[in-house]
């Protein structure tokens, strides 16, 4: 079975807001057709790392060489210095410098993007640049509109830096907090999950910074909860602004169930912007892990049309 080369590019520097130069991970799926004239980038949520996106990438990699991150604080790369630089502007300032580093290696290669969650909200920033933008964008189970109650229950796990007696507790600890997944198998939840874990002294830990839950956490315990709202609304409306910017042909996947992209959002991004297809997956919330098969072919069959 094919397995990615890690692969790592030094970002940040004086000149960032996130400080020392640091390094960024991805994982290299090389093209096993030979092609070079394709490269998917994929990008994942807030808690997550790039080896979820490894049953989209054998199937891609057929055709494409397919690049899935690390994005900072998470997987291999490195933490961040300020907890509060863990934020969507940073994030899109390290794979700006992965794209034009991609560009560099393939200048005449076709990119597109595929972002779950907050990995959608990243692509958003990038696809909004004419000089970034993809070909094709690929946003799943996320828009502008990020809704409230979703943001709470996140912070509720998010950064809590639990460790665990065993590699089989932390996995089903995982899926006990993923339910918004759908369901899986136990060889699908242990292939999402155990890249996400690292033994230590007898322990199972989670495998990235604590840290990065703090401006969720920071947002949603205002003590002011209506100056919150409004904070998160002025975020939506920034958001908005970059998604009808975007030119790129745009899918949206959307779990039926989902409590962070509601029907109404994704009924607006139908209708704004590049105008997005939306796909709807049932039995699925937040956010659809794109193992199944029917939400891999619906990214296949987009990122392969004429």
């Amino acid at each position: 079975m094919q397995e990615p080369n890690l692969q790592y590019l030094t970002v940040g520097g004086p000149a960032a807001k996130t400080g020392a130069p640091r390094r960024m991970a991805y994982w290299d799926w090389a093209c096993t057709s030979g092609q070079t004239d394709h490269i998917v980038v994929c990008v994942h949520g807030l808690s997550r790392q790039g080896r979820d996106f490894d049953t989209l990438a054998r199937t891609l990699s057929e055709r494409a060489r397919v690049i899935a991150v690390d994005v900072a604080g998470r997987g291999e790369s490195d933490w961040l210095a300020d907890p509060m630089a863990y934020q969507l502007p940073n994030y899109a300032t390290d794979l700006a410098a992965l794209l034009m580093h991609l560009r560099a290696q393939a200048p005449s290669a076709a990119i597109d993007w595929v972002g779950t969650s907050m990995g959608g909200l990243i692509g958003m920033a990038i696809a909004a640049q004419p000089a970034l933008a993809p070909r094709r964008l690929v946003l799943n189970d996320v828009g502008p509109v990020v809704q409230w109650e979703a943001l709470q229950r996140i912070a509720q796990y998010l950064g809590l830096n639990p460790s665990f007696e065993s590699e089989q507790a932390a996995i089903d600890y995982l899926a006990s907090i993923s339910t918004g997944f759908g369901p899986h198998t136990p060889e699908q939840w242990r292939a999402l999950s155990a890249p996400l874990l690292r033994e230590r002294d007898g322990r199972w830990w989670l495998h990235y910074d604590p840290a990065i839950a703090l401006p969720v956490k920071a947002l949603v315990s205002m003590d002011d909860q209506a100056a919150a709202k409004q904070t998160a609304r002025d975020g939506e409306a920034m958001l908005w602004q970059l998604y009808d910017a975007i030119t790129a042909r745009t899918l949206l996947l959307r779990g039926q169930q989902s409590d962070l992209l509601s029907e109404a959002t994704a009924e607006a991004m139908g209708r704004r912007g590049p105008k997005a297809r939306c796909v709807v997956f049932a039995g699925v919330g937040h956010a659809p892990t794109l193992v199944a098969d029917d939400q891999v072919h619906a990214i296949r069959d987009f990122l392969w049309s004429d």
